[in-house]
């Protein structure tokens, strides 16, 4: 009785008891005309071929293609959407403008656009690809988006931008070229998921991104993979980054968070670094072949970490301080592949506390010209007498319960979504 009393009110909705499903033809104007003729709740299907744009919807309807093409000729955004409960579905956008303040985009959601769905298109040498600008709840799932090669990275445009847009989710899709592969301002309980990002400068970036999710997503050859920056109580969990350029992983002043899970490989600089970042916690985390494992600095205080694998990294932390720092939770502290440990008791914890560094490291980072010293009796024997007597040592990193096998986590796989 429930369903059919629903049935019958959406029925009788004056908005949507017209809908109807329309093919357009791929002929000059038919799309304009058929967006402006249609009603609300309509589905507009696009034949196969090119239809000129740009479009502007502001009442809900349905666009959807199966090997059309929208063009913007250069003018604006391509498609804007400027009304609530808008799908956008299989379409190949193209053409958008380079202005606009620096938003023309491939499809561009106004605060007006609540509840739009962008599912299954590709969107493809336009400024930005996909805008969300102010609505809420939007969906971004399985789109193809390959921004511009020209110019400098910096000065291209995002593959998605969202501001000021709580609850967006943007979900397997495969971001290429252009400047970030998600840029985020300004907004909240978002969900980052299961998406690729290749030759970008960030994988994801956000900034005022607070309550949210990255996970399950793949970042590679990108100058950096996650960008974490001034957001609180964000979860980072099962993510890849690996042969990016600079950093795996990076946290300026993002506190209250989680990074669980993660797997970071063959950074050209740091698997991780941490900015003035406060109160979050690292946990089984795979750090393998960076320069630097972890760089861990400016007062960054209260993080935990533990059950993480340092694995062959050619610095495993980068850590200057007066006091000890202990990176173990519980009882149980990370796996370091440069530890020579042993364990008489066998309970899987290391019989020897790991100290990552020692007073020469501190001097070769606070005074670069003394690594011509490094070859030197003086330092050779400063660096056994630390080892023979750690009470000689600083302060600094020092972990006082090392793991003697690593946790490996699951690698996310790229799956296409249809």
């Amino acid at each position: 009785m429930s369903r059919l009393l629903l049935l019958l009110i959406v029925l009788m909705n004056p908005v949507f008891a017209g809908a109807v499903e329309r093919i357009v033809p791929a002929t000059e104007g038919a799309l304009v005309m058929a967006i402006k003729s249609a009603q609300a709740g309509d589905v507009l299907r696009l034949s196969k071929g090119t239809h000129m744009g740009p479009v502007l919807i502001e009442i809900p309807l349905s666009l959807i293609g199966a090997g059309a093409v929208i063009d913007g000729q250069g003018k604006g955004s391509v498609i804007t959407v400027d009304a609530p409960d808008v799908v956008i579905r299989g379409l190949t956008v193209i053409g958008s403008g380079s202005g606009g303040d620096g938003l023309d985009a491939g499809v561009k959601l106004t605060k007006n656009a609540d509840r739009a769905v962008v599912q299954s298109n590709r969107v493809t040498g336009n400024l930005i690809g996909i805008d969300v600008h102010g609505p809420r709840d939007v969906q971004v799932i399985g789109n193809v988006i390959e921004g511009r090669q020209t110019a400098r990275m910096n000065d291209r445009g995002n593959g998605i931008y969202i501001w000021n847009a709580p609850g967006t989710m943007v979900i397997g899709n495969d971001v290429r070229w252009g400047r970030d592969g998600v840029f985020v301002n300004t907004s909240k309980n978002l969900k980052i998921a299961d998406n690729r990002f290749r030759d970008l400068r960030f994988a994801v970036h956000y900034m005022y991104a607070h309550d949210s999710v990255v996970s399950g997503n793949i970042s590679t050859r990108n100058h950096l993979g996650f960008a974490i920056m001034y957001s609180d109580n964000v979860t980072i969990r099962g993510n890849l980054s690996r042969g990016d350029r600079d950093h795996g992983i990076m946290m300026n002043y993002t506190n209250k968070s989680q990074v669980i899970a993660n797997r970071i490989e063959q950074v050209g600089d740091k698997c991780v670094f941490i900015y003035n970042a406060h109160k979050n916690s690292f946990e089984a985390n795979w750090f393998e072949a960076c320069a630097i494992g972890i760089h861990f600095t400016a007062g960054s205080e209260r993080n935990l970490i533990s059950r993480n694998a340092f694995i062959a990294n050619r610095t495993q932390v980068k850590y200057v301080g007066s006091k000890w720092v202990d990176w173990s939770v519980g009882g149980t502290g990370n796996y370091w592949s440069d530890l020579a440990a042993y364990d008489l008791d066998r309970n899987g914890i290391a019989d020897t506390a790991y100290r990552p560094n020692d007073i020469m490291d501190h001097v070769l980072w606070t005074q670069p010209a003394a690594k011509s010293l490094l070859g030197s009796p003086a330092v050779q024997l400063i660096r056994w007498s630390q080892s023979a007597f750690p009470a000689l040592l600083p302060g600094g990193v020092i972990d006082r319960a090392p793991l003697m096998q690593p946790v490996e986590p699951e690698i996310p796989v790229w799956k296409e979504i249809p």
